[in-house]
């Protein structure tokens, strides 16, 4: 009987890019456990008191599956907090300016409007994020590797408030005298983690107080 070499190989290399395929996703699904689980460790225990073989346990995974997740458990936060701030694991990867929300910011052409999405950011964010960036700091005062992290993501966001300056001011709508880069220092600070925590977590805003105030008190600072 003749056998076609050609047909072999055309049938195999489909399964095995199935195989490959497959493993990925189940690679990415376990990952996105153990950051999961990294998460709620973390916000219980505090980055001290955190361990790998406590997030294993949390994860139901081995130690090694954990140390395949992240490099140690200063990258595990530092996942962690990429996860919150994109709303899930799956979504780390896709750049900032890629994400729905912020590409509505992006494409809407109305200024007052264009703010009023960005505050509809805000609750979600420091919801999700807040509590892990406590424990961020904590940790970032005794490991330089998560100081550094800390300060990228900081200039990563005041890059993307500058521009979001600069979209405005194309339009015309910035105050006179206002800057881009002065009217990402105004939103940094009124957008600020301190600002949620303090009207929502202390004075116990909602979270669509929080952002009508918000809304209302960027557009009066920043549009003509």
């Amino acid at each position: 009987m003749e056998v076609s070499f050609y047909s072999m190989s055309e049938t195999a290399t489909p399964r095995r890019a199935y195989d490959g395929a497959r493993r990925r996703r189940q690679a990415e699904r376990t990952r996105a456990r153990v950051i999961d689980a990294a998460t709620r460790v973390f916000l219980e225990h505090g980055y001290t008191g955190a361990t790998i073989p406590l997030i294993a346990t949390e994860a139901g995974v081995a130690l090694q599956t954990v140390y395949r997740a992240a490099p140690g458990k200063a990258g595990l936060l530092e996942a962690a907090v990429l996860s919150a701030v994109a709303g899930g694991s799956g979504r780390s990867a896709v750049p900032v300016e890629q994400r729905p929300a912020i590409r509505a910011v992006i494409e809407e052409p109305d200024p007052g409007r264009k703010l009023a999405l960005y505050a509809h950011t805000q609750p979600g964010i420091w919801a999700r994020v807040g509590a892990l960036m406590r424990v961020l700091e904590a940790a970032a005062v005794s490991e330089p590797t998560l100081a550094r992290f800390r300060d990228a993501q900081d200039a990563q966001r005041l890059d993307g408030l500058r521009r979001l300056g600069e979209l405005i001011e194309e339009r015309g709508a910035l105050q006179e005298g206002l800057s881009p880069t002065r009217a990402a220092d105004i939103i940094w600070t009124l957008c600020s983690r301190a600002i949620f925590d303090a009207l929502v977590l202390t004075r116990g805003w909602s979270h669509e107080e929080y952002e009508r105030w918000l809304t209302e008190t960027l557009q009066s600072a920043l549009l003509a």
